[in-house]
């Protein structure tokens, strides 16, 4: 995991439907200088994919800067992280990152395709000093110190349905284990739809970019890919959330029922205090 900044070898660009918006969306991410981190320009405004820019949202991941709102970045950011990617420029027609089929794969691929440039300087790590938690209820996210340099994840969801029920899944981070998550597309439940489409949301979706439970059947064509491609979606927006970080996070984060607003409130409360941490 010890490596130097590494940015893109070449432009690359994406066109897709805005999840939420239903909006046409061009992004094209550029190779970026050392020590930039990642950055999307949009409205001819540069906004950092910061915690310090993030908005608390429940369906999605938000970063703004004054009156300037991106959101969905949720699934660029993981592929981002599980590829190692410390600095780019991400330029975006509109104000939503395209869904594409609901996963990080397309990014993941296309990506890959390019290739890489490692930068001349070693990258930073933000590692824990102290367990910090953050409960709501029943639903919790806790990151405990660890002495061994690493960064994994243990995510719990118990949906008491018919069909999702319990899943867990342990992640260490690696690009051999974001192998086995980052085809794992967005899901819902059928009976949360009509609330969902009140809320003005999910103008773009469709069973082409997301997994659709009724009861105790999957309404898509082919099934899933993994037999618990729900808890592996949630580890992939959870690393891409916890990504705002700004550098890549060592510690081992337990959650349970956990989303984009506990994985925020986390990263919050991780850097309310520099004693809880030490950038190295």
């Amino acid at each position: 995991m010890f490596s130097n900044q590494k940015t893109i070898l070449k432009e690359v660009s994406f066109s897709g439907i805005g999840l939420h918006s239903g909006e046409l969306v061009n992004i094209t991410l550029l190779p970026d200088d050392i020590d930039t981190g990642i950055n999307f320009f949009y409205k001819k405004k540069k906004i950092k994919a910061s915690w310090k820019n993030a908005e608390i949202s429940q369906l999605c991941t938000k970063i703004k800067k004054d009156n300037v709102y991106l959101s969905t970045i949720e699934h660029l950011m993981s592929a981002l992280c599980g590829l190692g990617v410390t600095n780019l420029l991400i330029k975006i027609s509109s104000g939503e990152v395209p869904i594409l089929d609901g996963s990080a794969k397309d990014f993941v691929n296309n990506i890959l395709k390019i290739g890489f440039k490692e930068q001349k300087k070693k990258r930073k790590f933000i590692k824990l000093k102290k367990t910090i938690t953050f409960e709501d209820k029943k639903k919790f996210i806790k990151i405990v110190p660890t002495n061994e340099n690493k960064f994994t994840i243990d995510y719990t969801i118990d949906y008491k349905d018919e069909l999702i029920k319990k899943q867990q899944f342990l992640y260490n981070h690696s690009y051999e284990d974001y192998k086995k998550i980052y085809l794992a597309r967005t899901f819902c439940l059928q009976q949360d739809l009509e609330k969902i489409f009140a809320m003005g949301l999910a103008k773009g979706g469709s069973l082409e970019n997301a997994i659709v439970v009724s009861g105790n059947k999957i309404l898509n064509q082919g099934g899933l890919r993994y037999k618990d491609e729900f808890v592996r979606h949630k580890v992939l927006d959870c690393i891409g959330d916890l990504y705002l970080s700004e550098h890549q996070i060592l510690g081992e984060v337990t959650t349970s029922g956990g989303g984009h607003e506990l994985n925020l409130m986390l990263l919050k409360k991780i850097f309310e205090d520099k004693d809880n941490f030490d950038v190295i």
